[in-house]
């Protein structure tokens, strides 16, 4: 999946819990975050003084609900439920387990959260292929 897809998926699937995100969606979208994080913040800077991160503070808004679904989806895709993305409330070692799992590959076929992203990704690509 590229970077505009996986944003457009992301949008699509705002507070959408159920299914899986592959890698590439979840670490796409969140570079996506960061650069939004960075030009906010070089905008409220500009315009504020660093005082007041307004831009920033509706970004984060914004962004929140999505950011948590595809991480649930990300961790469907490794065959844990997403409750599991709690530990980032476990300072330190929560986020880096997080980490760990949010890196390692997807399951390779259909498991109980549902198809495998990649697996869709690449019936996709064989049938543009064909036409």
């Amino acid at each position: 999946m590229d970077f505009p897809t996986a944003i457009k998926t992301c949008f699509r699937k705002y507070v959408t819990f159920t299914g899986r995100a592959s890698r590439s969606e979840f670490w796409y979208w969140f570079l996506f975050g960061v650069i939004g994080g960075v030009i906010t913040g070089f905008i409220d800077g500009f315009l504020f003084g660093g005082g007041v991160g307004l831009f920033n503070g509706v970004l984060s808004l914004v962004l929140l609900l999505p950011s948590i679904a595809v991480s649930v989806r990300r961790l469907h895709d490794i065959d844990k439920s997403g409750w599991w993305v709690l530990l980032s409330l476990i300072p330190i070692v929560g986020i880096i387990v997080l980490i760990v799992w949010y890196v390692r590959a997807g399951q390779t076929g259909n498991n109980r959260f549902g198809d495998d992203p990649l697996a869709a990704v690449a019936s996709d690509a064989a049938f543009a292929g064909q036409a």
